[in-house]
């Protein structure tokens, strides 16, 4: 053992020979410390896994959404005005749910759709005048085929390019009519931020997007009147716009009149609206287009 005072190695004994240290107290210190280096270190007590963050985020803006969406339909003035700039998030799920439960109900109920606009032409007095008995009859036969048929499997109607292309359209549209709403009620002195019009706006949106909700439901039963809800849900874009213009106070008495500003912004629906229709027209004649090319289809009949 080392004399920790002078250093010289003894071979045993209390004390160092050469310099009398004492040498016990650096036996015990030397095995204090080493049964200390080698002492297993306690090992943590097992914690539960946390829930993922974005799991409870998605949660937290789930359930802020559901109480926002419902109290938008029970008080939708009221929920309206009291919409800051926290419910930007709310009003923004509003109008994606808007811009995507269109393309989607067209998508599930397009066929039921059809049936619908060739029973209204048999329907027209210069058609079924000419047509026979046994002619209606065959044509009932017919929709009843349609309907008990998967048309989707036999021409390939695909969902992703049908309602993300048309949904991402729709959302470019209300866009566009939401900023010329905004810029219309800035021309009327109305002193508000774009995020605050926003969730306005977006707030009033509430039950036409309900509309359109109940008939993407109808539409998936297979009830034909869903088209009355998609057309009611399209059409109360006229009403969201003047209530939203109205439900700010002008901040001056010089701006442009709200009735003006209303009629402009109708304008801007008009346009975007036919861009609409056209859009989906042309999806329209690429599915009349597959139906005719496809074999398996004329089979059928």
């Amino acid at each position: 053992m080392n004399c920790s005072n002078c250093g010289h190695f003894n071979e045993d004994g209390k004390f160092c020979v050469k310099c009398g240290h004492k040498l016990q107290e650096e036996a015990a210190v030397s095995q204090t410390a080493a049964t200390s280096e080698y002492q297993p270190q306690p090992q943590p007590a097992y914690a539960p896994q946390q829930p993922n963050q974005r799991v409870r985020q998605a949660k937290k803006v789930s359930k802020s959404f559901f109480s926002y969406f419902a109290e938008g339909i029970k008080n939708p003035t009221a929920t309206a005005q009291a919409a800051g700039e926290s419910q930007f998030v709310n009003a923004l799920i509003t109008v994606i749910l808007y811009a995507l439960s269109i393309p989607i109900m067209l998508y599930v109920g397009w066929k039921l759709l059809l049936i619908q606009f060739v029973r209204s032409m048999f329907k027209l007095p210069i058609i079924s005048e000419e047509l026979a008995p046994s002619d209606i009859e065959d044509f009932n036969t017919g929709v009843d085929l349609i309907k008990a048929t998967d048309i989707n499997s036999i021409i390939h109607f695909n969902f992703t390019d049908f309602v993300f292309k048309q949904g991402i359209f729709i959302f470019i549209g209300l866009a566009v009519i939401i900023g010329a709403t905004y810029v219309a009620a800035k021309f009327g002195k109305v002193d508000v931020s774009f995020k605050e019009f926003f969730s306005r706006f977006g707030t009033f949106l509430v039950i036409p997007t309900a509309l359109l909700l109940i008939g993407l439901v109808l539409a998936f039963l297979h009830i034909e009147y869903f088209s009355y809800f998609m057309n009611f849900g399209l059409l109360s874009i006229f009403l969201v716009v003047p209530f939203t213009i109205a439900s700010f106070k002008q901040s001056g008495t010089n701006g442009l009149d709200r009735i003006y500003s209303t009629l402009i912004v109708y304008v801007v629906i008009t346009i975007v609206l036919t861009f609409i229709a056209n859009g989906l027209g042309e999806e329209v004649k690429a599915i009349i287009t597959r139906m005719g090319n496809s074999s398996e289809l004329n089979d059928l009949f």
